[in-house]
């Protein structure tokens, strides 16, 4: 198989993927589709995730800050600003006073994710291990903090409400996409080649002229502009928001999708995303009480996390690199049987 059409199939699987989820959601009922639009927007955010996390192999606890700044973001410009006044009476003039459409609220929150990316992967790039992660959940807190009481800019700890709810199967299928497409053409790109190189042998990297910051703070605005773009789709599909619906649990949840599915591949994220987001679902149906035909299934309430802890904990000690092993969709290779004569 030649090298463009290897390079084809790898994209073929992520994004066949995605497409399925999205023909099979359309033709389920209105309440089960949530859940099927649930997965696709879980699908972006993994890979957001893995732009940065994958091809660095630097872990990242801060990204769920790019997609909280894009959900409020894109939820306050698309609310009318007739009705502004009386839900968001703190907000600055200038966002109290405009209003944008939902198209265009996902293109602003993208520019800002990657915008917000850029500003504190400045510094935070120069990091590595440990006090990478350390730092990038302090961004997390930071974020987290800004959004709950600074009422000039949102709700603060109150609900974000009667934002337009816009994200169907087509857009959130469309979103999932474009987020594969980016993330498979950077990987592919000179610059994804040389951050790959760098995260297996930094000082060889850097011996041979790789500017490691610069290619860490491509990937994590790169990064942080895809998941913008995920918490625009999410707040469109709720229709409203907290903070704390964007804060440790959906970050704990994406990283687990991430690992379970393996975090060297663009496939393995895909796959982690949709697998895990179903489970997600199911385990989170089964603490209300799931009917099984005869049977009822009642779960404790927190078991969910606590069963995606222990299944992560699992995946890390039986198959590291994930159900995937890290590597990309394609098809089984053929060994052909060596020819008499001929050394093996």
């Amino acid at each position: 198989m030649s090298r463009h059409s290897r390079a084809a199939l790898e994209l073929l699987g992520p994004v066949g993927l995605l497409v399925a989820v999205g023909l099979i959601g359309s033709a389920t009922s209105v309440s089960t589709r949530q859940d099927f639009l649930g997965a696709l927007i879980a699908a972006t955010t993994v890979i957001a995730l893995y732009v940065f996390v994958g091809n660095s192999g630097v872990i990242s606890f801060g990204h769920m800050s790019f997609v909280a700044l894009g959900a409020f973001a894109a939820g306050v410009m698309t609310i009318p600003a007739l009705v502004k006044p009386s839900v968001l009476p703190e907000l600055w003039p200038f966002l109290a006073d405009n209003e944008i459409g939902s198209l265009a609220s996902l293109v602003l929150a993208a520019a800002l994710g990657a915008l917000y990316a850029l500003v504190v992967g400045v510094p935070l790039m120069r990091l590595s291990g440990l006090a990478a992660g350390i730092a990038t959940f302090a961004v997390l807190e930071i974020t987290h903090n800004v959004l709950r009481f600074w009422e000039k800019i949102g709700p603060g700890a109150k609900t974000l409400s009667l934002v337009p709810t816009t994200t169907g199967i087509g857009t959130a299928t469309g979103g999932a996409v474009i987020a594969a497409v980016v993330a498979f053409a950077y990987q592919r790109s000179r610059r994804g080649r040389l951050l790959r190189a760098s995260r297996e042998d930094g000082a060889a990297a850097q011996a041979v002229g790789v500017r490691i910051h610069r290619e860490r703070l491509l990937a994590f605005v790169i990064s942080g502009s895809l998941a913008g773009l995920a918490g625009g789709l999410l707040v469109h599909q709720l229709g409203s928001i907290t903070t704390e619906q964007v804060y440790l649990e959906l970050t704990f949840l994406t990283l687990a999708m991430l690992v379970v599915g393996g975090v060297g591949s663009l496939w393995g994220a895909t796959v982690g995303a949709v697998l895990v987001s179903f489970l997600d679902t199911v385990l989170a149906d089964a603490e209300d009480g799931l009917g099984l035909g005869p049977l009822e299934l009642t779960l404790p309430d927190g078991a969910s996390l606590v069963i995606l802890g222990l299944l992560m904990t699992l995946i890390l000690l039986v198959r590291p690199s994930g159900i995937t092993g890290g590597r990309e969709f394609g098809l089984p290779s053929r060994r052909h049987p060596t020819a008499p004569g001929r050394p093996s």
